[in-house]
């Protein structure tokens, strides 16, 4: 991890692989399947930091270090294992990778498919004899889900500079821990986590493969597809204030509720969406203050995402909600408040860059994408790209998403592919 002065930490290990033959996707993904399983909502629940995701960095750094590696975590809490060029710095470094972290009762895929790929299409390249002449890393990107602290690609946000460190130090998860101290006891300097001008410095290009979030390419009967650009999406949390009061004293007429205001809103809210073509409003998360059976609560809150391919269109639809849970609000006799927690504009991603890719993989459609990445985050600093791998069943953030082992391996095949393209 970062000591002290928050520069990077190296992590070593005395075995190294000394073969050239690849792993297979399918192998390493089995190899974490046990890894935060969730016995309750079922798929896997791996928050950040958590144990199941910490043991999950533990096997991403010994394979990485297996390969023969340069392992480091940053200040910001990312993984970068190195193929480093000898005799050069690591200017205008080629990157891949992904995030390990999970949303609630996700699939096994969302992020753990683009790390085992990026590590097999290592082994690819190593397989093929290649001698890169540029450096290349495969990076774990920490809450790139959100699922924990609440804002989604919390660690390529920080190295980017696009939240501000204090909000960052100062987010708390579910159980009232901040960031700060959690980041402090993994091993992080809270400090010293921000905008890493040196290491962003270096990255010349950055290649995300990722299980693909819906049924682009079901619909189009292909394996892979390249990412054209990520639709504009943000993230408001609400909170409508009530009376709370006993609920078996307090006659209907008298309440105040705010659960039947939220409850009304968050039909609104859908409703409001349906208006507009192509946008996406979703509730999933919603608290009741205190939370008791017996008890009307005195405050909800509930978090609230929307997306839509046209920025404006998604401030607008974030308006309407907001104007439409006043209203609701104040017939229930309750008051409401709407704050903004994480906002990314629609990302078009590096023309140049995806053409190179085009050439690489001539048979792999271009796909638009309704969900965030980090490569969206990086996109406005570096060249960036993406490759989507099917997905069968078109559901993601469930335990539904699947990706057969056939279209697994070819994935990595194309992201070495891909990758041997900018290395020439």
């Amino acid at each position: 991890m970062t000591n002290p002065t928050g520069s990077l930490t190296n992590h070593t290990s005395p075995t190294h692989r000394t073969g050239t033959t690849a792993a297979t996707v399918t192998g390493l993904m089995s190899d974490i399947a046990h890894l935060g399983t969730d016995p309750i909502r079922g798929g896997y629940t791996r928050p950040v930091y958590s144990t199941a995701e910490l043991d999950l960095r533990s096997w991403f750094i010994d394979q990485a270090t297996q390969r023969g590696l340069a392992v480091e975590t940053d200040r910001n809490g990312a993984i970068w294992a190195w193929w480093d060029t000898p005799g050069k710095d690591r200017a205008n470094a080629l990157v891949t990778g992904s995030h390990l972290d999970s949303v609630p009762g996700g699939g096994p895929f969302d992020g753990p498919l683009g790390v085992a790929s990026a590590l097999v299409a290592v082994d690819i390249l190593k397989a093929r004899g290649t001698n890169p002449t540029r450096p290349l890393a495969v990076v774990v990107f920490p809450e790139e889900e959100g699922s924990r602290f609440g804002v989604a690609c919390l660690g390529s946000r920080l190295m980017t500079g696009a939240i501000d460190p204090d909000k960052a130090r100062n987010l708390r998860d579910p159980d009232g821990n901040t960031f700060a101290d959690i980041a402090k006891a993994n091993g992080l300097d809270p400090r010293y986590v921000g905008r890493d001008e040196e290491l962003l410095g270096n990255i010349g290009a950055f290649v995300e493969l990722h299980v693909e979030q819906g049924r682009g390419l079901i619909d189009l009967n292909q394996p892979i597809a390249i990412a054209s650009s990520i639709l504009g999406h943000g993230r408001w949390k609400l909170s409508i204030n009530g009376q709370g009061n006993h609920a078996g004293t307090t006659l209907m007429a008298d309440r105040h509720d705010p659960m039947v205001a939220a409850s009304r809103t968050v039909v609104a809210i859908r409703d409001t969406a349906r208006k507009q073509p192509q946008a996406r409003a979703t509730v999933g998360r919603l608290q009741p203050v205190p939370g008791g059976t017996n008890v009307i609560a005195s405050r909800v809150d509930f978090w609230l995402d929307v997306r839509h391919p046209d920025d404006a269109i998604t401030a607008a639809v974030v308006e309407a909600i907001h104007a439409q849970a006043q209203l609701i609000a104040a017939e229930e006799g309750c008051t409401v408040t709407l704050s903004e927690e994480s906002l990314s504009p629609t990302v078009h991603f590096d023309p140049g860059l995806q053409k190179q890719l085009q050439l690489a993989l001539p048979e792999a459609p271009i796909l638009d994408t309704g969900a965030g990445h980090d490569a969206g985050v990086l996109s406005p600093y570096v060249q960036t790209a993406m490759v989507f791998v099917r997905n069968p069943s078109g559901i993601s953030h469930s335990p539904e998403e699947h990706v057969v082992d056939e279209d697994a391996e070819i994935g990595a095949q194309a992201l070495a592919d891909a990758l041997a393209s900018l290395l020439d």
